[in-house]
């Protein structure tokens, strides 16, 4: 690759019903559990989102979602939002969002990384630039936070077991001292270990606002 490209990173963000049901259990501790959900939900994103923005490389970020509090926030952070079009599941947004791209070097990055750090986005960009399609693992080695493609269709293989699936369609493998964008949320465990690498400014005042989630992520002072 000659140059270094300009990213466009893709995040997507599913109504705010069906997303990280398996924190639930968590939420539920809460005081108003539904509306601890959904604001769990929604900090997660803007961490995520706002560390992307910030990342060394991004000339932009482009949310696709249905869900009108999370097209308003991340608007609100500098994003571009699309609708989820073709409602058919997460690849199928992925490649929407992909095509809705300012440039041809297109990043899909997961919505629930809250201790991601501008830093590591940027060295693991530089590093996938390097090749036509990539991707980072997530810290159990067998999901991706990360798949990236220059010049060529993103073909995203999210799901189970998705880092051998884009390992089996030819995308690299990247390592790299990054810790956060390693760490994914799906269940309470992932969260406390986020929480202890650091998260972003949205997460942290939640957990701030809110002693009972704060004292069940460790985060309690």
């Amino acid at each position: 690759m000659v140059g270094v490209p300009a990213w466009s990173v893709v995040v997507p963000a599913k109504r705010l019903a069906v997303a990280k049901t398996r924190l639930r259990p968590l939420t539920d501790r809460a005081d108003r559990p539904a509306h601890a959900h959904e604001a769990l939900v929604l900090a997660l994103l803007a961490d995520t989102v706002a560390a992307a923005l910030a990342g060394p490389g991004v000339a932009e970020v482009v949310v696709v979602t249905d869900e009108p509090a999370a097209a308003g926030l991340v608007r609100r952070l500098g994003a571009r939002t699309v609708g989820d079009d073709p409602d058919s599941g997460l690849n199928a947004a992925l490649e929407h969002g992909a095509r809705a791209a300012a440039g041809d070097a297109v990043a899909a990055l997961s919505s629930d990384l809250p201790a991601l750090r501008p830093a590591e986005l940027g060295a693991a960009l530089r590093a996938a630039g390097t090749a036509p399609r990539a991707f980072v693992a997530d810290v159990h080695g067998t999901g991706t936070t990360l798949l990236t493609a220059v010049g060529t269709p993103l073909r995203p293989r999210f799901g189970a077991g998705s880092a051998q699936a884009h390992r089996d369609d030819g995308a690299r493998a990247l390592t790299g001292a990054w810790p956060g964008l390693l760490r994914d949320v799906d269940a309470l465990e992932d969260l406390r270990a986020a929480v202890a690498l650091g998260v972003g400014p949205a997460t942290a005042e939640l957990l701030a606002a809110s002693p009972t989630l704060a004292v069940q992520l460790g985060a309690a002072r």
